[in-house]
C-alpha cells in the first residue's frame, strides 16, 4: 500500500478512538497485530481490541463528561512506517483523577494497510503522579511501580477478555 492509504489508517483510528469507537479502532490492526506502551505489551487483535473496549468502555461509564482526545502531526512513509503525535485529557477510572498525558505513536503496517506494530510513549512520572497522586509523585520514577502499573493492567486486561464472548 502506499503511504496515502498509511496514513488514512492513522486518521481513522485516531478518529474513532477520539468517539471511543473501540470496534472501529480493532479493525484497523492486522490479525497478528503487536501493541506496546507503559502499561500493556500485547499480542494479536483479539488482546489489542480488547484493550482499547475496556479502556473505552472505562471512560464511557466513569468519564466521559471529561474525555477529549487530539491527534497531530500524523506521517506515514512509503516504507510501511509512521508516527503521529496525540494528547488525552480524561478521567483514570481506577482513581477518578483527571490525567492530561502526552503520547508519541509509531506504527508499521501490512501491505493492505493495516497497523502491524504501535508503539507508544510517554513520560510514565508524568502520568503516575496525575493518575496515582502521591504514590506515583514519589515513586513513579521506580521500575517497581511501573512493574505494578503493568502487573494491574494485565490483569485487569485478562479478567475483561474473560468475560469476552
Amino acid at each position: 500500500m502506499t503511504a496515502a492509504t498509511n496514513a488514512q489508517t492513522i486518521e481513522r483510528f485516531y478518529s474513532a478512538f477520539a468517539k471511543l469507537d473501540a470496534p472501529a479502532m480493532e479493525a484497523c490492526y492486522a490479525p497478528d497485530a503487536v501493541f506496546d506502551d507503559e502499561a500493556f505489551s500485547l499480542r494479536g487483535r483479539r488482546e489489542v481490541g480488547g484493550m482499547w473496549r475496556m479502556l473505552a468502555g472505562g471512560t464511557k461509564a466513569k468519564g466521559a463528561d471529561v474525555w477529549k482526545l487530539t491527534w497531530r502531526d500524523v506521517k506515514a512513509n512509503d516504507d510501511g512506517t509512521g508516527s503521529a503525535h496525540w494528547d488525552a485529557h480524561y478521567r483514570f477510572t481506577a482513581t477518578g483523577r483527571i490525567v492530561d498525558n502526552s503520547i508519541d505513536a509509531r506504527f508499521t503496517f501490512t501491505p493492505d494497510g493495516l497497523i502491524a506494530t504501535h508503539r507508544d510513549t510517554f513520560a510514565f512520572w508524568t502520568w503516575s503522579r496525575q493518575a496515582l497522586g502521591t504514590p506515583g509523585l514519589l515513586l513513579g520514577w521506580s521500575p517497581m511501580l511501573r512493574n505494578k502499573v503493568r502487573a494491574t493492567a494485565a490483569a485487569n486486561l485478562a479478567t475483561f477478555l474473560a468475560r469476552q464472548p
